[in-house]
């Protein structure tokens, strides 16, 4: 492992706080909405997830979110309450289920992502495009390293 003598310990334990604190925000932009349709931040997780993998299967999500079944099928259930998904059997493998946002899933994941884009649109303008990429490339380091 290369060392990286530049970074103090306080250093990166603001850099960790900064983790938590722009997390804290951008999930507190979309409280509005996720009160109104009485749901928390785990339903946003799975909902933004369903948006970006269109079709994913129950235990692709189990996998993306490191959740338990339990706690999914909670999710899964107040969502299906809300009308925001459904299921579609797999043609090959009727055990397996994919999701799908419905229109109302769809609605609900714009409410959201229209509030949560804003943050980090202003930010992604107020800096230069090198910062933009580097940031990228650190969070994608940061998310794949393994221990």
């Amino acid at each position: 492992m290369k060392k990286l003598l530049y970074l103090k310990d306080h250093e990166l334990k603001q850099y960790i706080e900064k983790i938590f604190t722009g997390y804290r925000e951008t999930v507190t932009d979309a409280k509005t909405v996720l009160d109104k349709y009485s749901i928390g931040v785990a339903h946003n997780k799975v909902i933004h997830l369903i948006s970006l993998y269109e079709g994913i299967t129950i235990s692709e999500l189990l996998k993306k979110l490191k959740v338990t079944k339990q706690s999914l099928n909670r999710v899964l259930k107040d969502l299906i309450k809300l009308n925001a998904i459904n299921y579609q059997k797999d043609e090959n493998d009727t055990r397996i289920k994919h999701v799908y946002l419905t229109e109302e899933g769809i609605k609900l994941f714009n409410e959201i992502f229209s509030i949560q884009k804003k943050r980090l649109y202003r930010a992604f303008l107020n800096s230069d495009s090198n910062e933009v990429v580097s940031f990228d490339n650190v969070l994608k380091k940061i998310i794949n390293e393994k221990f």
